[in-house]
């Protein structure tokens, strides 16, 4: 299904995402936290798949960018989601927290070897 490891590894995590977010108790807030939460961890994977399909060096760094911003997006939306003192709640959340951390990363890690793209 999967050309590449990280596909499959930001679909999991969009998976875990939604997982998670359905065990959630849903009040005002968590219902639009969710809602974000789930869009921006779907486009981590969508936008690197995009990445892929090379339609050239500037739409890849454009849309690795654009999927370590839905991780950071992602992060900061989990952070924002209550477990009302659920603890195995908390415990996904901050597991999910470091699994979107670690995509960042990656897609930082990856855009610092394909350069800034000017002509030197």
């Amino acid at each position: 299904m999967f050309e590449h490891p990280l596909e499959e590894r930001c679909f999991v995590f969009a998976k875990e995402v939604r997982g998670f977010c359905r065990e959630l108790k849903k009040d005002i807030s968590n219902i639009e936290d969710i809602k974000q939460l789930v869009r921006a961890s779907a486009s981590v994977g969508a936008n690197y798949i995009e990445a892929n399909e090379n339609l050239g060096e500037k739409d890849l760094r454009y849309r690795i960018k654009v999927s370590r911003k839905e991780a950071k997006e992602s992060m900061f939306f989990l952070g924002l989601i209550i477990t009302f003192g659920n603890d195995e709640h908390e415990k996904r959340k901050q597991i999910l927290i470091d699994e979107a951390s670690q995509l960042r990363k990656i897609f930082s890690a990856m855009l610092k070897k394909l350069g800034d793209g000017s002509k030197q």
